[in-house]
């Protein structure tokens, strides 16, 4: 049983690292296919876009697919788009393999998660869903930097990496998972899309949004923002990655705890604020190794809070909405990593190199006043009059679900 649930957070470390890599080699990529650092940006802003607009349709698809054949079909199509783009020729077919592996991933990390708690007895099922989301939160705080530093010299080397890592996944998967039923109620697309009619669920999930577009926007080029301290050096950049990725497990334990001390609103606010004040001193920190470091363990810390918050916060809305709930925030966060991307070359052809992430910065104030104007108590009660007649209170069980559920993964 241990042994299934390690091999099924292994593919989520495959997945996680496919998702975040890109920023450590983005420069190689550039390189070798010929095209700027905008561009080569625009291959993560593909996937996560991919990955967001895919998955409530893949999930709605295959509702009725027994739970072993849709995970080895989606780890199966997953590891193979990565050795296509491993071999991609040119940045065109690059794109096309990237929106493939996008598929596999969207198809997989949901159900993957589903298929735990089929392997445990109920009073398991929390660590169970934590082992598996534990593989996304290993994959930034190891993958990334690993990624990093195997493509220092050839960026495909790091396709071949995540390559790997899914196809032991699968073999493993393939040799030691039972057979696992699919769920006995099928819930089609129309009906994953409908909690966005609650004013409240559209507002968190708009939250969401913005908060990761800010985010990703200065992500996926942090190498250009750090660049005056690394000087180009891989191993450099690979030991800020390593940072960030430290930060963000620290973040997301953070995240859980402070989210029962001071609720949902006082997380929100602060992660949005420390954000936005590190977003600005970005292009002076990252002049040092010393003010790179700092940024790349204060922003994490803030985010990967966030993360937490958000699907908290939902669940918390509609209790026995919760798994529909936690899809539309995971999609949200997808959509908003995907505009980041255009966002963050926006930023970068109108301020430059060193100003971008000033922009971050505007966004995640912008982030800050949605969460401040659509949590405060009296907003909220107004919110809920229309849906109150049938919203379940939201115990620490529900809020403790919501928890185990939330996938960190777009940080």
């Amino acid at each position: 049983m241990r042994l299934r649930l390690l091999l099924l957070a292994l593919g989520t470390f495959a997945v996680g690292t496919d998702t975040m890599v890109m920023a450590g080699i983005l420069g190689r990529v550039a390189d070798d296919l010929g095209v700027s650092v905008l561009a080569a940006g625009q291959v993560v802003t593909v996937f996560a876009l991919a990955y967001a607009l895919l998955a409530p349709v893949l999930a709605a698809a295959t509702a009725r697919w027994p739970r072993r054949r849709l995970l080895l079909t989606a780890l199966a199509v997953f590891t193979a788009a990565n050795a296509l783009s491993a071999l991609a020729p040119d940045y065109t077919t690059l794109l096309a393999t990237r929106v493939l592996a996008a598929a596999g991933a969207a198809l997989y990390s949901p159900n993957a998660s589903a298929a735990a708690t089929t392997l445990v007895p109920p009073e398991r099922r929390g660590r169970a869903i934590a082992t598996v989301l534990g593989g996304m939160t290993v994959a930034t705080a190891l993958g990334v930097p690993l990624g990093t530093y195997v493509g220092r010299a050839d960026w495909r080397l790091t396709m071949w990496l995540v390559t790997a890592l899914g196809a032991v996944a699968l073999l493993g998967l393939a040799a030691f998972l039972r057979e696992l039923p699919a769920p006995a109620q099928a819930v089609g697309l129309r009906e994953r899309l409908a909690p966005l009619r609650d004013g409240r669920v559209l507002a968190a999930a708009a939250t969401t949004f913005a908060f990761f577009m800010a985010f990703q926007s200065v992500y996926i080029y942090l190498g250009t923002a750090v660049h005056p301290a690394t000087g180009g050096d891989a191993d450099r950049l690979s030991t800020i990655l390593l940072a960030t990725g430290v930060a963000s497990v620290a973040g997301s334990w953070l995240g859980g705890h402070v989210v029962d001390r001071w609720g949902v609103r006082k997380v929100l606010l602060a992660g949005s604020v420390v954000s936005a004040v590190f977003f600005a001193a970005l292009p002076w920190l990252g002049r040092t190794m010393t003010g790179a470091l700092v940024y790349a363990l204060a922003v994490p810390l803030a985010g990967w809070s966030i993360s937490v918050a958000q699907p908290h916060r939902l669940a918390s809305l509609r209790p026995a909405d919760a798994p529909l709930l936690l899809s539309l925030n995971s999609s949200a966060l997808y959509l908003g990593m995907a505009a980041g991307g255009g966002t963050g070359s926006l930023a970068m052809a109108l301020l430059g190199e060193r100003w971008f992430p000033l922009g971050a910065s505007a966004l995640a104030l912008v982030a800050l006043g949605m969460a401040a104007g659509t949590t405060r108590p009296a907003a909220t009660a107004a919110a809920a009059t229309g849906a109150g007649r049938t919203r379940t209170p939201a115990g620490p069980a529900a809020e403790n679900r919501a928890r185990q559920n939330s996938s960190p993964s777009g940080v």
